[in-house]
């Protein structure tokens, strides 16, 4: 017998899949930008090793000479950002589904169990509710890091009108590299997510489109062995 379990509400759908193309907006509008000023490398003793984006993957995906685009989309779109945002965490406040995505003070060694079971190391996973502990762990950390991007951002868009949160983030220079370590944590965020996504399989991933999943109700049945006196 199958029945439908609801599993996400409209709201969290929402919001989560209109930030998906907000923040892939952000970081490619956030590399045109940060082609005006490749400053971030890799290097000793003035030889440089590394820089995180080489020549030619600029030039590949078109990035040189576009800073005024850019900048113009990063700032149009950093509203909608904050927004959904803002409408994602007053949803989890007065739904109180917050206490479903908080974690709590067994939730890194739950954790680490999780990611124990997904590498196939341990065999059975630990207990959980509507979410295990490593996403609870994730999906919070992925808010704190939404509210750290915008008080970076407003410090590096406007130093002198927000000169108190520039000062906060240790200055200019430490706003935008805090704002760009950030943006990798996004990067990596999505790809192990995506990953998480296709290992979860399909009909939990339909479950973030529809609301609901199909599951098999199939009740534990306790058998009974039979006794001597019953042969």
């Amino acid at each position: 017998m199958k029945i439908i379990k609801e599993k996400h509400s409209l709201a969290m759908r929402w919001t989560h899949w209109v930030n998906f193309p907000i923040l892939t907006i952000m970081i490619w509008s956030g590399m045109l930008i940060y082609w005006a000023n490749d400053t971030y490398t890799f290097g000793l003793f003035g030889h440089t090793f590394f820089r995180f984006f080489p020549d030619w993957f600029n030039i590949a995906l078109n990035i040189p000479k576009r800073l005024s685009e850019g900048m113009a989309f990063h700032f149009l779109f950093m509203w909608f950002f904050t927004i959904n945002g803002v409408v994602y965490i007053l949803y989890t406040l007065f739904s109180g589904e917050w206490r479903e995505l908080a974690p709590n003070w067994n939730s890194f060694k739950e954790a680490w169990q999780v990611l124990l079971h997904d590498l196939h190391v341990r065999k059975m996973a630990p207990p959980q509710k509507k979410y295990n502990a490593a996403q609870r762990i994730a999906y919070t950390a992925i808010i704190i890091m939404g509210f750290g991007s915008l008080i970076t951002g407003l410090a590096i868009y406007k130093p002198v009108q927000f000169n108190t949160l520039t000062w906060l983030c240790g200055g200019y220079h430490a706003a935008r590299i805090e704002h760009f370590v950030l943006t990798i944590g996004y990067v990596f965020f999505f790809i192990i997510h995506v990953v998480q996504v296709v290992l979860a399989g399909w009909r939990n991933f339909q479950s973030v489109i529809t609301g609901f999943e199909v599951t098999d109700d199939q009740p534990n049945r306790i058998i009974k062995p039979i006794s001597s006196d019953e042969k």
